[in-house]
């Protein structure tokens, strides 16, 4: 990722990093240089609760929205939003346009500004088909980026017949899976379902409810993607340290201690 041409004149090479961890999504635009990576953008799913989503923060249409948040972030911070603001309807097709000879990933190409590239990153997923990190590349690539990419790993894809049903993946972006499950466990295993969804449940989320919600987030991801004010660590100084003991100090305390212990086993010797 360091090598570039000559003509290049240090042109890096972006990255759409895509992470999971046991809770989250993270999504990055990074690119290397000899010494690491730099970070040119960042969303966490952690975010999509100012976006009204505050549960299922790790599955796919998570995944979609972490992607789709990055992306217009990233576009709006080079000032690329206006000029490229990627796939509004949701419908799961692969977006793309041939230009001067080259394909682009975009709707349509401006003829003064280039669609940013970034190539997909997933370090040490395995891309198996209908993986979550194909979820954050769809969310990125609706999201104005242009990803190199194609359906053969997206959900709805078959092998066999090589004939891909757009629907499908416009289900598993909108939570239509986790909808499906829901009204499961609910008529066959109430308990499971109580014990699984109990966050659902708590925020008053239903499997009714679930596409006009994802849809909402992904409406107030693009009127504002910028990040949240940091705010300044304050820390706690209501706690009070207690003072550490002298030589002396522990010393009597030991001797104390002694002392009872020793006139508790002459009590019970007596008693005896």
């Amino acid at each position: 990722m360091c090598t570039q041409d000559k003509n290049k004149y240090q042109t890096p090479k972006y990255r759409f990093v895509v992470r999971f961890t046991n809770r989250y999504v993270i999504c990055q635009v990074a690119y290397a240089l000899i010494d690491g990576d730099r970070i040119l953008c960042q969303a966490h799913s952690a975010e999509l609760e100012r976006y009204g989503l505050s549960v299922g923060l790790k599955n796919y249409a998570a995944a979609y929205c972490t992607g789709l948040l990055c992306a217009r972030r990233l576009l709006q911070k080079i000032g690329l939003d206006d000029v490229y603001e990627g796939n509004t309807e949701v419908d799961g097709e692969v977006v793309k346009t041939e230009y001067d000879g080259k394909t682009y990933f975009v709707d349509e190409v401006d003829d003064d500004k280039k669609p940013f590239r970034a190539l997909l990153d997933i370090g040490l997923k395995p891309t198996t088909t209908g993986c979550r990190v194909f979820g954050a590349l769809k969310g990125a690539a609706d999201g104005g980026l242009d990803i190199p990419h194609n359906e053969k790993r997206f959900p709805g894809y078959d092998r066999d017949s090589k004939e891909y049903d757009a629907e499908m993946h416009k289900e598993r972006i909108f939570g239509g899976h986790v909808g499906e499950y829901m009204e499961y466990l609910e008529e066959e295993d109430n308990q499971k379902y109580q014990e699984q969804f109990k966050i659902y449940i708590e925020n008053d989320v239903e499997a009714d409810g679930l596409e006009e919600l994802y849809e909402e987030v992904h409406e107030k991801i693009r009127e504002d993607p910028s990040a949240a004010e940091k705010k300044a660590f304050e820390p706690d100084k209501s706690y009070k340290r207690k003072a550490k003991l002298t030589l002396e100090q522990r010393k009597e305390r030991v001797a104390a201690k002694k002392a009872a212990k020793k006139a508790e086993l002459e009590a019970d010797s007596d008693d005896e």
